[in-house]
């Protein structure tokens, strides 16, 4: 598997989003206006799989819109951006210790993950439910009316595509920082001084119990959304990320590499061996092997006759 990890940083790693929690920030934002400006938006836009099996595939990749649950309530808008911040804080210190295609893969593996969790969980529903939705749905329509084509068709999955979100995506990178920090210490609470692996520990319980709560939902949408958390370290358990010093290093020596390619493949076709004028500087010289030089020494025209022959013993 590390082998595997590996081949893939090495072949795609020039791919990837360089700070990625930027730009997962900037969607949240925009998720945020849209839902100041029509907050029944995100029924439009969540992860629903009744409603992507219907047509309305934008779902697959328009949840990642809406914004974690700390910026659902405005009221708490300002723990919410400090809360956001802490999680960017983490994000782009996971990156620079992993590396951007590390970071990449870790992000859009939960994302990954998250969408087949959604699937699996209606597939559960309708094999084990025996047409109860079907049910439900006629009764809650009966009583509500029929619901709008835009929001997905079903009450049921209307109300269980809420349930997926980018808060668990969140939470996977906290997880993840606690794994690689183990004893780095936070300021709970801004002056309670705690370590991340506590924290860690008390996210993992907590987390434990939604999934209990919410069971068996819980299973797929919590499951689904740490699935990368448990396979990323099962897979690196022995590979070594590295620092960001040595991350920088390797940066740095890839760039020189590509330069080092780009000189090699603009070398003159010609150069002289005693002046150095080349075919590309002079288009007009004339350039010229040396038949009684040993090796293969070329010479411009004003050099050809007069340089000293070079022997076999130097």
């Amino acid at each position: 598997m590390n082998k595997f990890l590996n081949k893939l940083e090495l072949k795609w790693g020039k791919y990837a989003i360089e700070r990625l929690p930027m730009y997962m920030l900037i969607l949240y934002a925009i998720g945020f206006v849209m839902q100041i400006v029509n907050p029944n938006i995100i029924d439009v836009i969540s992860l629903n799989p009744y409603a992507i099996l219907h047509g309305q595939v934008w779902r697959l990749f328009s949840w990642l819109l809406i914004p974690p649950r700390v910026l659902s309530d405005p009221g708490s808008l300002f723990f919410g951006l400090i809360a956001l911040y802490f999680y960017y804080s983490i994000g782009m210190s996971l990156e620079r210790t992993w590396g951007a295609f590390n970071f990449n893969l870790y992000i859009f593996s939960g994302i990954l993950f998250t969408v087949l969790g959604a699937f699996i969980m209606f597939c559960y529903i309708e094999l084990s439910g025996n047409g109860l939705t079907a049910v439900t749905d006629a009764r809650l329509t009966a009583l509500n009316g029929e619901l709008p084509a835009i929001y997905g068709g079903s009450y049921v999955y209307l109300s269980l595509a809420a349930f997926f979100s980018t808060y668990y995506i969140n939470m996977s990178i906290f997880l993840a920082f606690a794994a690689t920090y183990p004893d780095m210490q936070v300021l709970l609470m801004f002056f309670i001084p705690i370590k991340v692996k506590f924290l860690g520990v008390v996210y993992l319980i907590i987390l434990i119990a939604e999934a209990a709560q919410m069971w068996p939902y819980g299973l797929f949408v919590i499951g689904a959304s740490l699935l990368n958390f448990f396979i990323f370290f099962i897979a690196n358990r022995h590979r070594t990320l590295g620092t960001p010093q040595m991350r920088a290093r390797q940066k740095q020596f890839r760039r020189h590499m590509r330069e080092a390619t780009v000189r090699q493949n603009v070398i003159a076709k010609h150069k002289c061996a005693i002046c150095g004028r080349t075919s590309d500087e002079y288009p007009d010289l004339e350039f010229r092997f040396c038949s009684k030089c040993a090796g293969n020494y070329e010479y411009c025209q004003d050099h050809l006759y007069t340089h000293r022959h070079i022997e076999k013993n130097g």
